[in-house]
């Protein structure tokens, strides 16, 4: 099915825009040793842990800091230990040093995180840009990570339109979106345009819209470009561990989309993921942690009681 031209941009906008959640399975758990942090170790994000119990990474993605995960923390935290993080750049964090192979850097300083503090096999929950971030830790290091939940995220985003496109042929359009993104801070006006089509609540709306202001256009367009630029799906087959996939598709419905067709996109792209379900929202939209909340925790509760993280 054709779609307009502008599809993959707000797509793309909608898929790139948030972070991630990571949650825990429901297994009595071993508290987590606390190991004193260095935070000049990773100088690309930043962490606060909260909670108590086996470890759950959440990890912020586009323009958002770990506040985008603050429900999620407080159903989980009195029985997990939330690694929340906070990606440079980001909702108004400091800007990284370097955009320099910006987000290989964040994926190796997450897995050197996860190293350091001990945490054994933590479960990563993904929304967009974070859902992203998780696939590629496990391609990288598939011993390392835990149960995987990704929401709304795909592993070559390039792609979402037409399924031949390799990572090559895309920078020319990936190169253009980075120019575009890094010239300049978008307006609030332009910035609550572009999150109003991604949920519901106009609170929420307006949240989303004041991070995209305080983040750096640097670091924007520079994350957008990696992404656009790295095409995780032939790797998917190293990924060890079980993985929920949550997708959303009321957002695309101006575009000629359906539940099925947008499922297809999904279906077709996490083919080489060896243990995965794939799972749509009936009317949640891109940000289906706020949109769909009891849908989103009823999917990630049942996966993660099923498929309990190693005990220490």
């Amino acid at each position: 099915m054709q779609r307009p031209a502008t599809f993959l941009r707000n797509i793309a906008a909608a898929l790139l825009l948030t972070a991630t959640a990571a949650t825990a399975p429901a297994a009595a758990a071993t508290p987590a040793a606390v190991v004193a942090d260095n935070p000049a170790a990773h100088p690309n994000f930043t962490v606060k842990v909260v909670g108590k119990g086996q470890p759950v990474l959440l990890i912020p993605g586009l323009t958002c800091p770990g506040a985008v995960w603050d429900e999620t923390v407080a159903r989980y935290q009195k029985q997990y230990q939330c690694h929340v993080v906070t990606l440079a750049g980001f909702g108004g964090a400091t800007a990284p040093a370097s955009t320099n192979q910006l987000l290989q850097n964040v994926r190796d300083q997450l897995l050197a995180y996860i190293k350091t503090q001990k945490l054994n096999r933590p479960a990563v929950i993904g929304h967009s840009l974070g859902g992203f971030m998780g696939l590629w830790m496990s391609t990288t290091q598939p011993e390392a990570v835990g149960p995987l939940v990704i929401v709304d995220s795909l592993p070559f985003l390039a792609a979402v339109q037409n399924s031949n496109l390799t990572a090559e042929a895309a920078r020319p359009m990936a190169e253009g979106m980075r120019q575009q993104m890094s010239r300049g801070k978008m307006s609030m006006a332009q910035q609550r345009q572009m999150t109003a089509g991604m949920m519901n609540d106009t609170a929420r709306i307006s949240q989303a819209a004041r991070w995209g202001q305080l983040s750096d256009p640097a670091t924007v367009g520079q994350a957008m470009y990696d992404m656009y630029t790295t095409d995780l799906r032939a790797e998917l087959g190293r990924i060890q561990q079980p993985a929920l996939v949550l997708g959303a598709w009321a957002a695309y419905k101006p575009y000629g989309s359906t539940k099925e067709s947008t499922r297809a996109i999904f279906a077709q792209q996490y083919a080489k993921l060896p243990q995965h379900q794939i799972e749509m929202s009936e009317a949640g939209k891109h940000f289906l942690m706020w949109d769909d909340t009891q849908w989103f925790f009823a999917q990630t509760d049942a996966f993660l009681k099923q498929h309990a993280l190693a005990k220490k």
